[in-house]
């Protein structure tokens, strides 16, 4: 009889041992939120529009402009004029010119709020 309680206690102890290792970890308390991280630098505010024909370029320099607007596609395209449409500044200084913001194949905005457009006569 005592080997019979003795072998009941020992599974039973097993039994405990084999639960309580399955049982999930305790949580762990999240850490004290970060200082806010910075918020992103604002772009510059346009200053000035320089507005250059491509041909106006030095040859290397329009095969690098060429270079970027073929790797852009024709979304990035699109996004630029729509964004040239919604600044005032910068469509009025186009029309000023006589050009509309579909001739505008890049753009260039210096940290010193000088915009420079590049455009291209359709052909």
């Amino acid at each position: 009889m005592r080997k019979t309680i003795f072998f009941a206690a020992a599974a039973a102890l097993m039994t405990v041992g084999a639960a309580s290792a399955q049982q999930q970890p305790a949580p762990q308390p999240s850490p004290a939120p970060a200082a806010p991280a910075p918020a992103a630098p604002k772009p510059p505010t346009i200053e000035s529009v320089s507005i250059v024909d491509i041909t106006e370029l030095p040859k290397d320099t329009q095969t690098q402009v060429n270079q970027i607007v073929a790797q852009r596609g024709d979304a990035g395209l699109q996004t630029l004029r729509k964004s040239i449409d919604a600044t005032p500044k910068v469509k009025s200084a186009l029309e000023a010119k006589g050009i509309s913001s579909a001739q505008v194949i890049a753009a260039s905005l210096q940290p010193n709020g000088a915009l420079t457009l590049i455009t291209k006569k359709a052909s």
